[in-house]
């Protein structure tokens, strides 16, 4: 039951956030129009690997990734490139990124980072009561593999950061791992078993919360691309797409991997770069494969999920472009049968393969607050490859901030306009 009239919101994006956004929004009693450049059919939360991480505590800037980063340059099927360019908005993201790359910062952010995938994770329980649709939400945890003692060192020692946060963590030898995982041969060294994250089927949980935003009034307008926003008395008065303009006393910026160039219309600077991903399901498996899975040292996802599984990875750090790097999904499927012995899968045609691109902060942290100079602006954006599993969090904050009352999490590490 909606609450009481609050006002009007206009949301801008169709992805988790986005949809998460309008749904509390509508709850809480605005009045809501969703714009989306497209026709809601598709968004990068439709393709990705379907995970609800709390494991994920630990933002993309961390110590190794820089070092890590240019050795994998160099290989053309490597999980992680960056786009050699003369671009100023990368050299600007690179050195931000470059300077939050260390302990501390990964330290201060934990906790911020897995109070929200912690909020996330119980909202997603509530969300399989209320929406119609069942989408596929399962609690098996999910399981970091690793085939090398340096990997197996590294993911013990953050296992046991995750412990001191309070979650469900456990380690396990090749032989527990393979007790786990009856019906299929792993060739692992081990594995840890983070038991307190969950996963879904994406497009289902798409569909049935775009169907209930519907349901309880809330509107859809497709092919509403952003032309120019209107600053009037220190807020935005007129929003102005392919589709006409638009008015309302809340407007939400959640447009994903799109947000830098939206958030620029806006009059705000929020660096961002796509990291564009690439997935592709299967039916290989039959049905064997029983949890959710990172290929640690090979960066692939593997998630059972409709009946199929899931495989996806890279991180393409480059300008928006939908060319599909077919050589990178080589390096996705020629690591399967390194974890997975008895699964070499031939390389998917170019049309079966998904990709997105997955909205990255330098600091690896989310936008999600409220403009300090615009006035009725809300940002809910960058969440990189965590989208999926922070989108209830981030609508319910949404829906918070705009009754500009007390949030359900601290959110202050998250300013939107941290880099001015």
């Amino acid at each position: 039951m909606a609450s009481p009239s609050q006002g009007t919101a206009l949301v801008i994006g169709s992805g988790i956030i986005g949809l998460a956004s309008a749904y509390y929004l509508i709850k809480a009693g605005w009045k809501v129009t969703l714009l989306d450049k497209g026709d809601f059919s598709d968004n990068c939360s439709y393709g990705n690997a379907g995970m609800i991480v709390p494991s994920h505590f630990t933002p993309m800037a961390a110590p190794g990734i820089v070092a890590q980063g240019i050795k994998w340059m160099f290989n053309s099927r490597s999980p992680f490139y960056v786009k050699p360019t003369l671009s100023r908005s990368l050299a600007s993201w690179g050195l931000k990124f470059i300077k939050h790359a260390n302990e501390h910062h990964v330290t201060r952010s934990a906790p911020h980072l897995l109070a929200l995938n912690n909020l996330s994770k119980d909202l997603y329980d509530a969300l399989a009561d209320e929406l119609s649709e069942d989408f596929g939400l399962t609690h098996r945890g999910i399981l970091m593999l690793y085939k090398t003692e340096k990997t197996a060192e590294e993911e013990i020692h953050l296992a046991e950061q995750a412990k001191a946060l309070g979650l469900d963590v456990a380690v396990l030898t090749r032989e527990a791992v393979q007790a786990l995982e009856p019906d299929v041969q792993l060739d692992v060294l081990g594995a840890v078993h983070y038991r307190s994250d969950a996963h879904l089927y994406p497009p289902a949980l798409i569909g049935a919360l775009t169907e209930r935003i519907k349901q309880l009034g809330g509107t859809l307008v497709p092919h509403a691309e952003v032309v120019s926003m209107t600053r009037s008395g220190g807020k935005i008065t007129e929003v102005m797409t392919t589709s006409g303009g638009f008015s309302a006393d809340t407007i939400v910026l959640a447009a994903g991997a799109w947000l830098q160039e939206l958030a620029k219309k806006a009059g705000l600077s929020i660096p961002l770069m796509p990291g564009k991903g690439y997935s592709f399901m299967t039916d290989a498996f039959g049905g064997k494969v029983r949890h959710p899975a990172l290929l640690l040292e090979a960066r692939v996802a593997l998630t059972p999920m409709g009946g199929k599984v899931r495989v996806g990875g890279t991180m393409e750090l480059a300008a928006i472009n939908h060319r599909v790097n077919m050589r990178r999904v080589e390096g996705i499927v020629n690591a399967l049968p390194e974890y997975y012995p008895e699964y070499r899968l031939p390389v998917p045609d170019e049309q079966a393969v998904w990709h997105g691109f997955r909205p990255c902060s330098p600091d690896g942290l989310p936008y999600l607050g409220r403009s300090t100079t615009v006035s009725n602006l809300i940002v809910a954006g960058g969440m990189g490859m965590m989208g999926l599993s922070l989108g209830p969090a981030a609508g319910k904050l949404v829906s918070e901030l705009a009754h500009r009352g007390t949030t359900s999490a601290n959110i202050a590490a998250f300013a939107p306009e941290r880099f001015h």
